[in-house]
């Protein structure tokens, strides 16, 4: 594995101003940078160098580890952003892994979900501290659900409804498997958790479950009488010409490389997830828990402008960000579909994702006004060594060196 890594190794850059959205000269893949036509002011020139020392970090830590590929974007204080990509996107064919390639999100869907409803609240449409009774109690599966009448809609956001998560069910995977092709209404989901025993009083401790966001989906759609995927593209998307941003929403997807699933597996896959252009099963089931392919660097550009207060004002972004304080005494927190770290290079905001063959990460600074996304081909985290957000940590501390650099020159 790692005398073919070594003499496929491919390597691309691609740098481009703010105002230039995605367009730009994609670079061959070889095993040196590119730098997109163009870019000749000093601030592309400036994003043309740190571009390199990203790049040239980022093929150290893929020589040091043994994953297929790797796609990192970032994004620097001017706004100006840029992307690297590194390895294959295809065990089985060799093909050079390109910045442009796109990658399941996995759970960092949920900030998309997250920032729509916080726009309802800031219209004055919807309030985080009604019960959830308000929305769905009408429906006869309503009292089925734990802790059914306690739950606020601010509790699903920040995972401390009491609800246990349908995902990694036994049932849940048994029956996705059976049938591939279904498209799964969230009803269906969320039953396989109806009458089960809380997890703990509602708002009284925190337990991580993509059941929760189904329901929060469930709550937008209703308010709005609206598609959520359609409400996401023209609240967020569009506005922010995210448009390598997708719904994972079947089992073609234009654009998306396989991920490479780890051996035992939660949901019993090994090797690509993408044969003959098709996922194994429909990748639909995620909905509102993830729900979204996207690139490493729309997802830098993303972070960046959610934690900025671009998506929603300033006061409902500090909601957001705003982690237990329970979690936060151990280093992390987490907000409403926001977690936040303690790192040595101060407080960071963001989110990580995982889907059977991929593994992404995307966090702002907001001292030194970065972000930074990472997407894996893999999910195994043996084969990189470390977690991806020491990845990211290690990309960051470059972007910052190069950028201390140049002031001090």
């Amino acid at each position: 594995m790692r005398r073919t890594k070594t003499l496929l190794l491919a390597s691309i850059l691609l740098i481009q101003p703010a105002s230039a959205g995605i367009q730009g000269h994609a670079a061959e893949p070889t095993a040196t940078m590119r730098v997109a036509a163009g870019a000749t002011d000093q601030k592309d020139k400036d994003l043309a160098r740190i571009g390199q020392a990203v790049q040239a970090k980022l093929t150290e830590l893929y020589k040091a580890a043994e994953f297929p590929g790797a796609t990192v974007g970032f994004v620097l204080p001017n706004g100006r952003y840029g992307s690297v990509a590194v390895g294959v996107s295809d065990l089985a064919t060799k093909t050079p892994l390109n910045p442009r390639d796109r990658m399941l999100a996995g759970s960092i869907g949920k900030t998309y979900v997250a920032a729509v409803v916080l726009q309802l609240v800031e219209e004055g449409k919807i309030n985080l501290d009604d019960k959830i009774e308000r929305w769905l109690g009408h429906e006869a599966w309503f009292t089925k659900l734990p802790n059914a009448k306690e739950i606020t809609l601010r509790m699903l956001m920040n995972h401390t409804s009491g609800i246990p998560e349908h995902v990694l069910k036994p049932e849940f995977i048994t029956a996705m498997k059976a049938e591939p092709d279904k498209v799964w209404k969230p009803e269906e989901m969320i039953s396989f958790i109806f009458d089960a025993k809380p997890l703990f009083a509602a708002g009284k401790g925190f337990s991580y479950a993509d059941t929760n966001y189904i329901l929060v989906g469930m709550i937008f759609e209703r308010v709005t009488k609206k598609n959520l995927y359609d409400e996401v593209s023209r609240r967020v998307l569009k506005p922010l010409r995210l448009v390598n941003t997708i719904p994972s929403d079947r089992r073609i997807l234009p654009g998306v490389v396989t991920g490479h699933s780890r051996p035992q597996s939660p949901f019993g896959f090994e090797g690509p997830i993408i044969v003959n252009g098709k996922f194994l099963f429909n990748p639909q089931m995620e909905w509102t828990g993830g729900g979204f392919a996207s690139t490493a660097e729309e997802l830098a550009r993303w972070a960046k402008a959610l934690y900025e207060a671009k998506a929603f004002g300033k006061p409902y972004r500090d909601q957001m960000v705003a982690g237990d304080e329970l979690r936060e005494a151990l280093g992390s927190g987490y907000g409403l579909a926001a977690q936040v770290w303690k790192t040595d290079l101060g407080v960071s905001y963001g989110h990580g994702g995982w889907f059977p063959g991929y593994l992404s990460q995307m966090e702002y600074f907001p001292d030194q006004k970065i972000a930074v996304a990472i997407q894996f081909n893999t999910d195994a985290v043996r084969q990189l060594k470390k977690g991806p957000r020491r990845y990211l940590q290690d990309i960051a501390r470059v972007i910052l060196a190069e950028t201390a650099a140049k002031k001090a020159a």
